[in-house]
């Protein structure tokens, strides 16, 4: 199924190397690919379905170092064709199995390589010309494309990072309009929430305005730190409870359609998950038990009803609050006819 093509999505490589130069740094200049420019529609994969609210999903790491100008360049060249098929595979796979007819929106990026994932140094020098673009690319969304509608931001892996800095940033006006945050194999850390209350972990099935969070492993000891150390959020994306209570699940990738189950671990707020039996290790990071590369495929029929039931409530809020501003109006005009008929 198309969802297999995301097995290298966040082959985030060994985190245990902690190098970083000036010399490389001045490669990486050197070496850039050109920013893309987003008023130009092969810059985005987009969906414009009719519909009233908005998926705007950031992807994940889907391209790997490459050599440019003579240097070797750790940057996705969102004008070429290999490194585009690359990224189209996630951004299709997910509009496939997550959008449920919304409007859908991902733009191309120049994500910061697989093997820029050595260390997190190292990911945190390189990260800033992706961050400054897909940045870019929200702005020309909010200002050309979303026309006001309410909106679900998701983002895996590199693209949760980045999405959450979108989130500390966002004004009151956009703020209000976003149903909820997706935060999907990466980790919202208690220094992100202190930077802001934009960042309010989801709580159940319908709130709105949250956050959204969860790391998928076999055990506590199978974590990688570079995803989700200091991780202070999990929600189970099957019952939507943030407790211990393990829910069977149906894996839908499997042939067999396997039922397993999962529960959040209160101690390491990481995603258990039992009866997987597991056949792939992702290269290099290669951690038995941690299920990084199944984040988007365990869970998908879930988090796409969740997504539609979040909205349907996001609506139903809008509309009692209408109401309610309406009869406050009402007994206040009511008042006021009153009034004058009194004093005249």
């Amino acid at each position: 199924m198309i969802l297999a093509g995301l097995a290298m999505t966040a082959t985030f490589l060994s985190w245990t190397s902690r190098e970083t130069t000036s010399a490389s740094a001045d490669s990486d200049i050197r070496s850039l690919p050109p920013e893309p420019d987003y008023s130009d529609p092969c810059q985005w994969y987009a969906r414009e379905r009719g519909a009233s609210a908005d998926i705007f999903y950031i992807i994940s790491t889907e391209t790997g170092d490459h050599l440019r100008k003579g240097d070797t360049c750790h940057y996705a060249d969102t004008y070429d064709d290999e490194m585009r098929f690359a990224m189209l595979r996630e951004m299709h796979a997910v509009d496939s199995f997550y959008s449920g007819g919304f409007n859908y929106y991902s733009p191309y990026y120049r994500q910061a390589s697989m093997q820029s994932w050595t260390s997190i140094e190292l990911a945190l020098q390189r990260l800033p010309p992706a961050i400054a673009d897909v940045k870019r690319s929200w702005q020309y969304y909010i200002e050309h494309l979303n026309h006001g509608r309410p909106f679900v931001i998701a983002g895996f892996s590199q693209g949760a990072h980045i999405m959450i800095d979108i989130i500390k940033e966002m004004p009151d006006s956009v703020f209000s309009r976003m149903v909820a945050a997706y935060t999907i194999g990466y980790r919202v850390t208690t220094s992100d929430m202190n930077s802001t209350p934009r960042l309010q972990p989801a709580q159940g099935a319908t709130d709105t305005g949250v956050t959204i969070c969860f790391n998928s492993v076999k055990s506590a000891d199978c974590e990688i730190p570079i995803v989700s150390a200091g991780n202070q959020l999990c929600i189970n994306p099957v019952n939507w409870r943030t407790d211990t209570v393990s829910t069977p699940f149906v894996y839908y990738g499997s042939r067999q359609n396997d039922t397993l189950s999962v529960r959040c671990d209160p101690d390491s707020h990481l995603l258990i998950v039992d009866g997987y039996e597991e056949k792939y290790i992702m290269p290099i990071i290669g951690r038995k038990g941690n299920y990084h590369n199944m984040e988007l495929k365990f869970y998908y029929p879930y988090i796409r009803q969740n997504i539609a039931d979040r909205i349907a409530a996001f609506f139903l809020r809008q509309k009692a609050q209408k109401l309610c501003l309406d009869e406050i109006l009402h007994i206040i005009e009511t008042y006021r006819k009153a009034k004058t008929r009194n004093n005249s």
